[in-house]
């Protein structure tokens, strides 16, 4: 009897921190989250099956990378109180419409491959047709983002950032070669082959796209007015100070988790199907598929259920990062705060976006294809909008003391230059295949 109560006990604590630890998640650790979608897990499946241990450090590289670009988006919000794609129009009006148009496009193609994939991960669970797999999908991302209340939806998300750890949890019931694959994450290997060079251009695509820039602004709007109410802040005040201060500990945490949970992806990956001779990998799908004969159905199942939930992550996020550029743009009234009567041309992109996703979905394209075709277009729009977003982060009129520091400035030249170089590569392949 006692040692009954001790257990339950001692579920109820684990499940207390559980709920705090939920609550202290933000914008960034669900952008962070929302990078690893089905299309990401595709790609870090296919560099490791491909490539062995070799890219791991990749994700090492990518981390400052990613802090850079959305600390530098978040505090351009929260220093002016405007929209990302309110200062982007306001400082360089020739330019934000192409870029929502190009996004709106590349997150379309996105949704419908990532539509693709949760279904085809769902049919290994339950043995439903695909088509209506999808139709469920869609009918769940529209319904919890149009009709639940943005402090509901948030916390939806936040559990749904756990839905990572299945990704987590299979690379443990393979035997891995550790030190190979740490040696590998610590010293870059680079191997002067088209395939290895397109990989790697194709993984630096995939982590940094222009949906999160948005998407995490958007949300910090948000939780400024959940939480502060749209109170006067003075640009160099304590309490912008405090803001600023959590919002880049949950950056860093978003992205560290982030690619923590690619690299372990990968590192799967290449334990499992590189060391056996599986090297060709479509989608995620074909990853949670080929689990189950090699590694055993559980580690099969629990990671299709991690393609379905993450999926459910980032499908709304695509669509709801179209429709914060696409209100800004315009100056429409926008946010998952207010009831879709009071912002219906927001929540019509929303609805747009991810009915046309559906649409792609059925038409049966290749989702690989589909991969190609938007990291080659978020690598178009993301080098000429990051170039935009450092000159607003760096206008010490609309930023203060808080413009962009010699570091920020760094990194994220090393990221529109990396950027640039994936989009030349990405279209030269696809050309010349």
């Amino acid at each position: 009897m006692h040692a009954r109560i001790g257990i339950f006990c001692y579920s109820t604590s684990m499940f207390s921190q559980l709920k705090r630890l939920i609550k202290m998640i933000g914008p960034g650790v669900v952008t962070g989250a929302a990078d690893d979608d089905p299309s990401g897990v595709a790609t870090y499946a296919q560099s490791g099956a491909t490539f062995g241990y070799m890219p791991l450090w990749t994700l090492l590289f990518s981390f400052p990378l990613m802090f850079a670009v959305q600390e530098m988006c978040a505090r351009i919000v929260l220093v002016t109180g405007k929209g990302l794609g309110r200062n982007i129009r306001e400082y360089s009006k020739g330019l934000i419409v192409p870029v929502v148009i190009l996004l709106l496009i590349a997150n379309v193609v996105n949704i419908s491959a990532d539509f693709m994939m949760m279904a085809e991960a769902a049919r290994l669970v339950v043995p439903l047709p695909t088509t209506g797999l999808i139709v469920i999908f869609t009918l769940m991302s529209l319904c919890l983002e149009i009709f639940l209340s943005y402090k509901s939806y948030a916390k939806y998300l936040k559990w749904l950032t756990l839905a990572l750890l299945a990704y987590i949890a299979v690379a443990f019931v393979w035997p891995m070669d550790w030190y190979t694959a740490l040696v590998s994450t610590m010293i870059p290997n680079i191997v002067f082959d088209k395939n290895f060079i397109y990989l790697l251009l194709a993984i630096l695509g995939t982590t940094i796209s222009p949906y999160l820039f948005f998407w995490q602004a958007g949300q910090e709007r948000e939780e400024e007015r959940l939480h502060r109410h749209h109170h006067e802040k003075d640009k160099n005040g304590e309490r912008l100070g405090k803001e600023v201060h959590v919002m880049r500990v949950d950056t860093a945490a978003g992205m560290l988790f982030s690619n923590v949970v690619a690299w372990f992806i990968m590192l799967t990956a290449a334990g499992i199907f590189h060391a056996g001779g599986y090297d060709q990998i479509q989608s995620a799908a074909d990853m949670a598929r080929l689990l189950i004969p090699i590694a055993g159905k559980a580690a099969g199942l629990t990671f299709a259920l991690g393609i379905i939930g993450v999926g459910l992550l980032a499908v709304p996020v695509l669509a709801g990062s179209t429709a914060y550029a696409v209100a800004d743009a315009f100056n429409w009234k926008m946010g998952l705060d207010k009831p879709w009567h009071k912002a219906r041309g927001f929540y019509g992109v929303i609805g747009f976006a991810t009915v046309l996703g559906l649409i792609f979905a059925l038409l049966g394209f290749s989702p690989i294809h589909l991969l190609v075709a938007s990291a080659a277009m978020n690598g178009a729009i993301a080098s000429p909008l990051l170039v935009v977003i450092m000159l607003v982060a760096n206008d010490k009129k609309r930023m203060g003391a808080w413009k962009n520091r010699a570091v920020s400035n760094v990194w994220n030249s090393i990221t529109v230059a990396g950027l640039g170089l994936a989009t030349l590569c990405l279209i030269a392949q696809s050309l010349w295949i």
